[in-house]
């Protein structure tokens, strides 16, 4: 089946592809941005579904059931396609040979497509021997649900080839769309199909599945602006292309250690699910609040670390690299320390103005705000997982990160299950937190055995910045706690509802804490803030 067969060539170039002098910041703006406002509809899509379902036996349902297809598109298509299918292109990109890449980008089509759909119709079919594992009490209905979703699975790992290959050319926002349109499409779904449907939980099903779609087709224009021919081949040849070759000998310690991690979501929602009704739910919406800071910025930053590291590393550009990692670990904890103290402090209102309905009740709030507690301190070190990931992936390195996945698999199952039964989801979320820390001390210690990447300096400048930046969110967030319990009393009395109640504190001692914290390390003269500062600058007085 010819997809494109067309003569015009590839329009990518390795020449001036580093955007030298500007800063990791600025290169991710326009992905950031995207992402913030798909996160954003995430959360929305997490609220309709707390509105519509709560915290009880169907929306345990639907988490399971839309959790198995998400972990196989992690497992197949977003980690295969980091690990090894950006290196790799980037090779053939330098090599400039536009007949050979497309061949290596049609077989690679070929061998993922009729990979992902034995998956999606085995999933289908075993899906009935998978949801006993989670004790769920409406079985039937979960695995009807799965059943509906997993073909999301086929649709996103297309999506992600599309992703894999706009990265390697730094063509990020298309990326960052796609993510907007499947959120849209789950909301539009739940509230629109739901008249028409059993329960809200299937029209949100419908909603998914089209989203998915939709999330490779809105791709696929800009890969063909780009450039890029690509068309299906023999398995055979797909298989012996030693472009795919190349991948799988990349992915295959990958899988290992992806599956180790995935398997983590696996065995604590299935401890989760024995703690009792609405753990596994009140753990789901714990995780899209961290998720709302940790895709807007780490992952948008990783995205586009990875083709410029990988690009350093494959010319010997190591001193470029080790500049361009450390800019990127001291950016996270710049971002993420304050957040993770501003959001310990004000957890509860920003539950309440999220989440809380007539579905959403108070045993949904305590639930919530149990694991969200324990959740949020592992916000540094996942978003560090997300940095110092693709530092192995671009030297075409997957078994230090597969072998840091499997030793802190470990120490998360043994520390959930120790926990579960004392803390119940709370047990889970800490356990998850712990592991993320061992997780980013292996990564540090493995990616410190490369002679050529000196981390040793800038490691303790990346670790004394980080204690700057702790006493300074601590400074900055002192005040919201002395005042916040005041001015949450003098706003109860207001009218407006949630929206007046809890947005407009969070909104006033928000705007405080930022006021607070950049005062202080502009105070400091901390070179990013700075840089900011002149950026903005700069942008005022373009705009007058």
């Amino acid at each position: 089946m010819l997809l494109s067969m067309g003569n015009t060539p590839p329009v990518y170039s390795s020449a001036g592809s580093i955007k030298s002098g500007r800063s990791l910041l600025r290169s991710g703006s326009a992905l950031s941005v995207l992402t913030l406002v798909s996160r954003i509809l995430g959360l929305l899509r997490e609220m309709t579904k707390a509105a519509l379902l709560g915290t009880s036996a169907l929306s345990d349902a639907f988490t399971v059931a839309f959790m198995i297809p998400n972990l196989f598109r992690r497992l197949f298509a977003e980690g295969s396609i980091a690990v090894a299918f950006i290196p790799t292109l980037k090779e053939y990109l330098l090599e400039n040979n536009a007949a050979k890449t497309k061949e290596f980008i049609s077989c690679v089509f070929t061998f993922l497509t009729f990979f992902v759909s034995l998956a999606v119709a085995l999933g289908m079919l075993l899906c009935p021997f998978i949801i006993p594992i989670f004790s769920m009490k409406s079985f039937d209905e979960t695995v009807l649900l799965t059943r509906i979703m997993f073909p999301f699975l086929g649709f996103i790992s297309i999506a992600a080839l599309f992703q894999g290959i706009l990265n390697s050319v730094h063509v990020f926002a298309p990326s960052g769309l796609a993510p907007i349109i499947l959120n849209i499409m789950a909301i539009a779904c739940a509230y629109g199909l739901s008249p028409f449907t059993a329960n809200p939980a299937r029209a949100m099903a419908a909603g998914i599945i089209t989203g998915g779609f939709l999330e490779a087709a809105i791709q696929f224009p800009f890969v063909w602006r780009r450039g890029f021919r690509f068309f299906f081949t023999g398995l055979r040849r797909a298989i012996t292309n030693p472009g795919t070759r190349a991948v799988l000998r990349l992915i295959g310690p990958t899988i290992v250690g992806m599956a180790a991690y995935q398997l983590n979501d696996l065995v604590s929602t299935a401890l989760a699910g024995r703690a009792g009704e609405g753990v596994v739910s009140s753990l789901q919406y714990s995780l899209r609040l961290q998720e709302l800071i940790l895709g807007v910025f780490a992952v948008s930053i990783g995205t586009v670390l990875l083709p410029d590291l990988a690009e350093h590393a494959k010319t010997g550009r190591w001193e470029n690299y080790n500049a361009r990692l450390i800019q990127a670990m001291n950016i996270i904890a710049l971002i993420t320390i304050p957040v993770t103290f501003f959001f310990l402090a004000r957890g509860e209102p920003l539950i309440r103005l999220l989440f809380q309905t007539r579905n959403f009740n108070e045993t949904s709030v305590a639930l919530t705000y149990a694991a969200f507690l324990f959740h949020m301190p592992g916000l540094f070190f996942i978003a560090l997982n997300r940095i110092l990931a693709p530092a192995f992936y671009a030297q075409s390195d997957s078994r230090s990160p597969t072998l840091a996945g499997i030793l802190s698999f470990g120490v998360n199952i043994a520390l959930a299950a120790a926990l579960v039964g004392p803390l119940r989801g709370s047990g889970v979320a800490l356990a998850l937190t712990i592991a993320s820390a061992a997780n980013t001390a292996l990564l540090l210690v493995f990616l410190g055995r490369n002679p050529q990447i000196a981390l040793g300096r800038s490691l303790t400048q990346t670790a004394l910045y980080t204690v700057k930046l702790i006493a300074f969110s601590a400074a900055a967030a002192l005040p919201v706690v002395l005042f916040g319990k005041r001015l949450n009393a003098f706003c109860a009395g207001l009218s407006g509802g949630r929206l007046v109640r809890y947005g407009l504190p969070l909104a006033v001692e928000g705007l405080g804490f930022t006021v607070t914290g950049i005062a202080l390390l502009a105070a400091a003269r901390d070179r990013h803030i700075m840089g900011l500062l002149k950026i903005f600058g700069k942008n005022r007085a373009a705009s007058r």
